[in-house]
């Protein structure tokens, strides 16, 4: 598939969303999710053999990364620069503030939960934008997110200057998956 064919594709799928279709990125969404365990599964194994110094563990975690690299491949598809490795770390990132969320729930502090989750859904849709060429990455400027540029159906790229691209994000992505399609 060439360049013009990805964009292409790219911008169907946008189109749908805007029409309220349903993209089926269920088993993306379920992949991810398990990449972001095996992610945990890795610091884990990590933080284990350090306390026990136990050799073993550094092997089950070579045998899970190889597994997590593997799943990976399935969904980041143009590792270019660092987004492989970008890659990896907003899925662990929003695992990470999903977990300190669920902590602070649990405490009865609904504030701070809520605070952690919304970050954690703006990491995960970040993971997703650039991984769904959503967001135009040769745009991407720090601290200036109010000018990255998002695929649009006329194959120019809309300044969204009335929202954030986590604001864009999250509404394209919400619009996007149904995790209970079959």
């Amino acid at each position: 598939m060439n360049e013009q064919e990805k964009i292409q594709k790219y911008i169907d799928q946008v189109k749908k969303i805007e029409k309220n279709e349903k993209v089926d990125l269920s088993s993306g969404e379920d992949l991810s999710v398990a990449i972001m365990n095996l992610l945990g599964i890795e610091e884990h194994l990590f933080f284990t053999g350090a306390k026990t110094d136990k050799g073993a563990y550094l092997e089950l975690l070579n045998k899970v990364r190889e597994m997590r690299k593997e799943l990976m491949k399935k969904i980041v598809k143009n590792p270019e620069g660092e987004i492989w490795c970008t890659s990896k770390h907003f899925l662990s990132a929003s695992m990470r503030l999903m977990e300190v969320g669920t902590k602070a729930l649990g405490k009865g502090d609904k504030v701070e939960a809520q605070e952690m989750f919304r970050k954690s859904y703006e990491l995960y849709n970040m993971f997703w934008g650039l991984n769904l060429g959503i967001i135009k990455t040769e745009d991407l400027k720090s601290g200036d997110d109010q000018k990255i540029h998002l695929i649009s159906e006329d194959k120019e790229p809309k300044l969204k200057s009335e929202m954030s691209i986590f604001e864009k994000l999250s509404q394209i992505i919400k619009k996007a998956v149904d995790c209970c399609k079959e």
